[in-house]
């Protein structure tokens, strides 16, 4: 596997041995000096179209404590801003000799492009809409810890809220129904993708009617900074319906897990 794109390209396979290299990397972030040679001589940039802090940060340490050299590529002062293309920008990194580039983009498909113009391996960080494979490696991961276990054959995993817009969503119903979990979806319908009829996953607009019935609670925030006007009445309404409070926190089972 040269790039790691989207979830469903990745496949149940893949998935399993990268949540597996995950657990042997636990003890390596524990030691004194969290460090292992495996990219040692290698260079990795990150390209990042859109605003980041966590994920941007989160590559380039990882990156580093697998003795990489990073760079980092920055819009604002690039020459992106005197009109030089995507492909321009990639392929004149590629000849800098670079290993793999971490993409970012606001747009679905951007790291699909960018692997045709590149001979290095492409690590999506988020595109669109579309996915976000990394964050679901990490979220499985989590309640794999969590709970305990290895797949998730006979928990249900509830995401609610903004699933329309969400990446995050898309690449975590692939990974948890690949590792066995019922998927429930709980948003209002204008919150929901127009083709949700074809995934895996059942779908209620009353989270009071499921929660009690999961195993794993995912809350999605809105993204306003995707939606046009109109998607929820107003942000009142839309937390007295989906919001996670005091009373519904008390109906989920006691060993449930809460992510955000």
């Amino acid at each position: 596997m040269k790039h790691l794109r989207s979830i469903p390209e990745l496949g149940a396979d893949g998935l399993a041995r990268l949540l597996e290299l995950t657990n042997h990397m636990v003890e390596v972030n524990r030691r004194p000096v969290p460090k292992v040679p495996a990219l040692r001589g290698r260079t990795v940039v990150s390209l990042f179209f859109e605003d980041s802090t966590r994920t941007r940060l989160s590559f380039e340490t990882a990156a580093k404590r697998l003795s990489a050299d990073t760079m980092t590529f920055s819009v604002s002062t690039s020459s992106v801003n005197k009109g030089e293309s995507l492909r321009d920008t990639v392929e004149t990194i590629t000849d800098m000799g670079v290993d793999a580039f971490v993409v970012r983009h606001k747009s679905a498909g951007i790291p699909w492009q960018i692997s045709e113009w590149t001979t290095a391996a492409v690590v999506n960080a988020g595109d669109g809409w579309h996915q976000h494979p990394t964050q679901a490696l990490v979220d499985c991961f989590t309640v794999r810890e969590a709970r305990g276990c290895e797949r998730f054959d006979g928990l249900t995993l509830t995401i609610v809220g903004d699933i329309k817009h969400s990446r995050v969503a898309r690449s975590n119903i692939a990974a948890f129904s690949m590792l066995g979990a019922k998927i429930v979806l709980v948003a209002p319908p204008t919150l929901l993708p127009p083709d949700v009829a074809h995934w895996p996953v059942a779908v209620s607009h009353s989270l009071d009617e499921v929660i009690s019935r999961t195993d794993i609670l995912y809350m999605l925030r809105l993204q306003s900074e995707r939606m046009a006007q109109g998607h929820v009445p107003n942000l009142r309404e839309y937390s007295e319906r989906f919001g996670l409070d005091a009373r519904r926190l008390a109906m989920l089972p006691s060993d449930a897990v809460v992510m955000h």
